[in-house]
């Protein structure tokens, strides 16, 4: 649904980097590179990036239904 606020295998605040992450990989000019972007953002732990790569935003799909 939402990104989640932490990263549920250490902790780390990630929600923080999503709206630009999100951005930034599916800009106007061309799709940017994800290990790109989340280097650039600082996101270093691969169980931090799995969470903002693998997540799906539905919150726009299932708001009509609640």
């Amino acid at each position: 649904m939402m990104v989640p606020v932490r990263c549920f295998t250490c902790g780390k605040v990630v929600g923080e980097y999503w709206e630009e992450y999100k951005a930034r990989a599916a800009n106007e000019e061309g799709d940017e590179d994800p290990e790109k972007v989340l280097d650039e953002l600082g996101v270093e732990r691969q169980c931090c990036r799995r969470m903002l790569v693998s997540h799906k935003d539905l919150v726009d799909v299932v708001a009509p239904y609640q």
